[in-house]
């Protein structure tokens, strides 16, 4: 029996779990300091077993996920380094950066137990055990950090259990994926923050920014809308990192502004054209950092019972719909209802849908 002890029952930590409860062979520990949560876990079906106790859970596993903030990882290693740890034991944890858990890890005395860096590359716009899915990391890339001293069965090992996950799994080091992680989601978060903040410091002398910001503004910034104390650990974590890449991002603005102050038409054409070329070949459908919106806007009329004829004609045809939301709705307007969905297959399907139902949609 391969015992996976789970340090943080999540939406990461809860989502590997179900990939991997019920699988021949393996056993699913979940661990929280508080024995509320781990009766939770339980009695959702997400875990096998769980315990308030680190040394239980440690001392008993073949692989640990540490699923837990990046502010609290290094807490975590040095108190399972305190354990008496089964020989070849796996350690892995889930954060968005690497460099300094590795560090740490490597300055720790972990017996004959080995640690490997990852990172799941999926999110979602909930939180919690509650919204860990079976699904969720499934088409992800799933990102492992050994360096040149892992022992290479270990990463094989790790490899065939996350297989179960049905992610891609990526091989990188862990100062290159820093650096990757920081430019393809740390440093969006950060201008979508900065930007949300100039707004409303805007519109402290002018409410009508606040009102003009719905709809597109509001999405392309929606990622400013995260966990504060978990970004705060992210940021500062990689910030060596950060302050360079926000060096070249001032160094793009500023040749914005040249081009502005210059009149310089082809230069803005090119810099948008350039953006487009390369933005046209990443992949529309993979999962990545920053969660996906599939969103769609239906216009409808203002009469009574037509948002519910909506919903029932989705649900009746299994189209999972995960929120809603009216946008207009006045006596001389038609109502403009959003609808979100959790997966492109659901987006398309609904569209084709409403629209051969007689409903006016758009993305």
């Amino acid at each position: 029996m391969v015992n996976v002890a789970i340090f943080g029952v999540g939406l990461i930590g809860g989502s590997i779990a179900l990939c991997l409860k019920g699988k021949p062979g393996i056993r699913v520990i979940g661990f929280s300091n508080r024995e509320s949560s781990v009766q939770k876990y339980i009695q959702r079906g997400v875990v096998d077993d769980g315990t308030t106790s680190i040394q239980e859970a440690a001392e008993q596993a073949d692989f640990i996920f540490l699923c837990v903030p990046v502010g609290m990882l290094q807490e975590y290693l040095q108190k399972i380094s305190e354990c008496k740890l089964k020989d070849g034991c796996i350690i892995t944890d889930v954060g968005s950066t690497k460099s300094s858990v590795a560090a740490y890890a490597k300055s720790l005395d972990l017996g004959n137990a080995v640690f490997i860096g990852g990172h799941p590359m999926a999110g979602s716009e909930r939180s919690g055990v509650e919204a860990a899915s079976y699904h969720l990391l499934e088409n992800a890339f799933y990102v492992l950090t050994p360096d040149e001293s892992t022992p290479s069965e270990a990463v094989d090992r790790l490899t065939e259990l996350l297989t179960h996950t049905r992610a891609n799994i990526v091989k990188v080091d862990a100062e290159s994926h820093d650096d990757i992680v920081g430019a393809i989601s740390h440093l969006p978060h950060m201008i979508a923050v900065a930007l949300v903040n100039q707004v409303r410091s805007y519109n402290e002398r002018n409410g009508l920014y606040e009102s003009l910001a719905a709809g597109g503004f509001r999405d392309i910034t929606r990622i400013a809308s995260g966990d504060p104390p978990l970004w705060r650990d992210i940021l500062l974590d990689n910030r060596q990192v950060l302050l360079r890449l926000l060096r070249d991002w001032s160094a793009g603005m500023e040749r914005f502004a040249q081009m502005l102050e210059s009149m310089d038409a082809e230069a803005i054409e090119d810099a948008f054209r350039k953006a487009g070329e390369f933005r046209s070949r990443m992949p529309e459908r993979r999962k990545g950092m920053i969660h996906s919106v599939y969103d769609c806007y239906v216009d409808v009329p203002d009469t009574p019972g037509i948002i519910g004829r909506i919903a029932s004609e989705l649900g009746n045809n299994r189209i999972n719909l995960s929120n809603l939301q009216i946008i207009e709705s006045r006596e001389d307007v038609p109502g403009v209802l959003r609808l979100s969905f959790r997966t492109q297959e659901y987006l398309d399907q609904a569209i084709a849908l409403l629209e051969d139902l007689g409903y006016s949609v758009s993305q």
